[in-house]
């Protein structure tokens, strides 16, 4: 594992399964080497494009904070039910650092260094990319599910436990920006 990918990333520690956070980290590897996007650049642009100009919340503070949610969320629902539905924390915590991973590849920076929606951002979105980049390192099918259900994409398929809880970690810390009022 890089170092850039292990300073942007203390949480892959939390999986505990070797193998699964090596393929975790390999993809945002491979996705920092496909992107115009530095490590620096996802501490300071922005999550979303989709919030305007003014949002301050970077794609990292977003991301992280997602994934410290999830893993809570999971915990909780651990500790309360038990093996009546069981969350398998690694695939939990894997799916939830890996969700918009695709982003690299969505977007691009202009001559100021902002960030905007590139030309293969418009054709494909981050859930698609994401699982391409992800089966391309072998992370394995239940979290690639994660990845490909964890925006409104994802409304059409039947979720797994885990996707539902990153899907709602992501919507959670989403729409209070976006919906927020003026």
């Amino acid at each position: 594992m890089n170092e850039k990918v292990k300073n942007l990333w203390p949480e892959l520690e939390w999986i505990k399964d070797p193998e699964l956070r090596e393929k975790t980290a390999k993809t945002w590897e491979l996705a920092l080497e496909r992107s115009v996007l530095k490590p620096d650049d996802l501490e300071r642009i922005p999550f979303t494009l989709l919030c305007g100009p003014d949002l301050k919340v970077s794609f990292m503070a977003h991301k992280r904070c997602v994934v410290h949610v999830a893993k809570e969320s999971g915990d909780k629902m651990n500790q309360f039910f038990g093996s009546d539905l069981p969350v398998n924390m690694d695939v939990l915590i894997a799916g939830a650092i890996l969700a918009d991973v695709g982003k690299l590849l969505e977007y691009e920076l202009d001559k100021n260094g902002n960030a905007f929606q590139g030309k293969y951002g418009k054709y494909l979105r981050h859930p698609f990319s994401g699982v391409s980049l992800a089966e391309e390192c072998g992370v394995p099918p239940e979290v690639c599910h994660i990845i490909a259900a964890h925006a409104h994409e994802g409304d059409l398929v039947t979720r797994t436990t885990e996707a539902y809880i990153v899907h709602h970690a992501d919507f959670m810390t989403f729409l209070p920006f976006k919906n927020r009022l003026a």
